[in-house]
């Protein structure tokens, strides 16, 4: 009996051991090259017009195709390193960004830059697919704290690549931002084929093809009035109608992703409380991110003589921006301890309640160079606790097959969140300007504004966090383990809540290495395990109810045997007896 919609390849429930310790840091640079992807241009923002000589309502094109590729890949990218192969996935995605970052290093002219950039968007899927591949390789208590620098990498990217590119902006042509793109694009690809494993975790089934061109419109009619409502008009025919059109698109392709056997997202899955306020409070996040990015280096760049300007150079207001993503690199540790004790929940809402605090008190620090350095480090290490608690809730409430297209969503879901933060944030900042001598000047009013909406949007995430379901300890041995003897402890008390016995052939010997599948009662996988040399297997339950068991083993038939569990703390024992018969190939 088998269900070729979420199916998996056999695996041990133990991960593959061929991962080497460079695995982590080679897949979280892969994350920050990626990163510096979205922040590249940020220094040469204001002279995009003149540099391409085109109009800046075509320029803010150069930013926004980098936006909706990215949000459309990601999920698209998750789904297909699950059905594929991850380590595959995340090298096309790689080669496609050195594509595209190559053709706009050669062009000065609009329309092949716009196609370079929107290329460079593709490698949005790697954040997912390297969580995917954390998950599938890493023993279970190092799982935790490798995620969490994964999640973080697209803030570390994004503070590190500030400074660095002012630096070649100010002192290089700006096409040489490309070609450093291009070079570390091209050492990520090379560092993933030699220290990544491919991940045997599959997804049987196809892909979705009608589900990812529903997405993908669906997004580009939402994505785009919110970054261009500011310049299109927020009332506008055109802004309305997309946002309309976005509705019906997204409205119908629900419907259908949920009629298909093989979905590109699983709906079901993703409203369940545990995914659904887990990717509300991403959102969330996304805002609380943005903004920062957004107010700091202009008040930093801004001149003295505006009265609250801080005077500061490009490259001197990327330094002091830069700590933004260095904290959150150096809370990943603290993470996973905090974690491993209290639980990916509680390191959420400690990390909105430092949120709120930073932003809090950056309504009253604004006043010096030093000031906005202190509001970096205490944003970066509440944002950094955030994202890393992301994917781990998210993979705790997923099954292993469906990993890459979870987190491809859930990665989409910030990525809303930094669109609307800019778009949000750029209309306060424009409408609350000075006028000087024609020139637009943002003022301290505005910068407070956007942090009052900053903390707004911390204030909402904070209830998501507080509504997430408590988790039993059946369901999170990997994320909450902190030692190989709590990860041992955790996955025998995982056994006792499930199906538990030996898998036997017709004489009464035990079978090594059958696959069991456990699957509910709506036809789908639910767990998947090996049996063990002496024949024995374990499997937990998500929910109490009926299941079927099937077994299969090279050389028997296959065997389907139904059951069911109460969902209390006892086993249930049950021998599967294969069939005699030989199955010949």
């Amino acid at each position: 009996m088998t269900h070729a919609t979420t199916e998996t390849t056999a695996m041990p429930e133990q991960p593959t051991g061929r991962a080497s310790g460079a695995v982590v840091p080679v897949l979280a640079f892969a994350g920050i090259v990626v990163a510096v992807m979205q922040t590249l241009l940020v220094p040469v923002i204001k002279d995009l017009p003149q540099l391409l000589n085109t109009a800046p309502s075509n320029a803010t094109w150069v930013l926004t195709s980098t936006l909706l590729s990215g949000a459309v890949a990601t999920p698209i990218m998750g789904r297909l390193g699950d059905l594929f192969g991850k380590r595959r996935m995340l090298i096309f995605s790689l080669s496609v960004m050195v594509v595209g970052a190559l053709i706009s290093a050669f062009t000065s002219t609009l329309l092949p830059m716009i196609a370079g950039r929107t290329l460079q968007g593709f490698a949005m899927g790697a954040i997912p697919l390297g969580i995917g591949l954390m998950r599938d390789m890493l023993p279970r208590e190092k799982l935790g704290s490798a995620m969490a620098l994964m999640s973080s990498s697209i803030g570390v990217g994004g503070g590190l690549a500030l400074p660095a590119a002012a630096l070649v902006a100010q002192h290089a042509d700006w096409h040489a931002l490309f070609y450093g793109a291009a070079g570390i694009g091209l050492l990520s690809i090379v560092l993933t084929l030699l220290v990544v494993p491919e991940s045997p975790m599959r997804a049987e089934g196809t892909f979705d093809v009608l589900g990812a061109i529903g997405l993908s419109v669906g997004l580009v009619l939402f994505l785009l009035p919110i970054t261009k409502g500011s310049d299109w008009g927020w009332t506008s025919g055109t802004t309305l109608g997309l946002f309309a059109a976005s509705a019906v698109v997204l409205l119908l392709w629900g419907v259908m992703e949920l009629r298909v056997k093989a979905p590109l997202v699983d709906l079901r899955t993703t409203a369940r409380p545990a995914v659904l306020f887990t990717n509300l409070a991403s959102i969330m996040v996304g805002v609380s991110f943005y903004v920062v990015s957004l107010v700091l280096p202009q008040l930093l760049q801004l001149p003295k003589s505006t009265g609250y300007g801080l005077g500061q150079s490009m490259v001197v207001a990327g330094l002091l921006v830069a700590p933004l993503g260095l904290t959150m690199m150096f809370t990943a540790p603290v993470y996973a301890r905090l974690s491993a004790k209290y639980g990916p929940k509680f390191t959420l809402i400690l990390g909105m309640l430092i949120i709120a605090i930073g932003y809090g008190a950056g309504l009253g620090l604004m006043s010096a160079a030093w000031q906005s350095l202190v509001i970096s480090v205490v944003l970066g290490a509440g944002i950094g606790l955030a994202y890393s608690s992301l994917p781990a809730l998210i993979v705790g409430a997923v099954p292993a097959s469906e990993t890459g297209a979870a987190n491809g969503l859930n990665t989409l879901m910030r990525s809303i969140g930094t669109s609307v933060s800019s778009a949000v944030v750029g209309m306060i900042l424009a409408n609350t300007a000075n006028n000087v001598n024609g020139v637009e000047i943002p003022t301290m009013h505005g910068f407070r504004v956007s942090f009052l909406i900053a903390t707004a949007a911390v204030a909402i995430g904070l209830l998501m966090a507080l509504l997430l379901p408590r988790r039993r300890p059946a369901t999170q041995p990997q994320l909450r383990a902190s030692s190989e003897e709590e990860a041992n402890l955790a996955h025998a008390e995982e056994a006792l809540r499930g199906f538990r016995g030996r898998v036997l052939d017709a004489t009464g010997t035990p079978v090594a290495r059958a696959k069991v599948t456990l699957i509910d009662r709506r036809g789908r996988q639910a767990g998947a395990t090996l049996s063990a040399e002496d024949g024995t297997y374990t499997l937990a339950v998500p929910a109490q109810g009926p299941y079927v068991l099937a077994a299969r083993a090279t050389g028997h038939g296959p065997l389907a045997s139904s059951a069911s569990h109460t969902g209390d703390d006892r086993p249930v024992d049950l021998d599967l007896s294969l069939p005699g018969e030989t199955v010949t190939a």
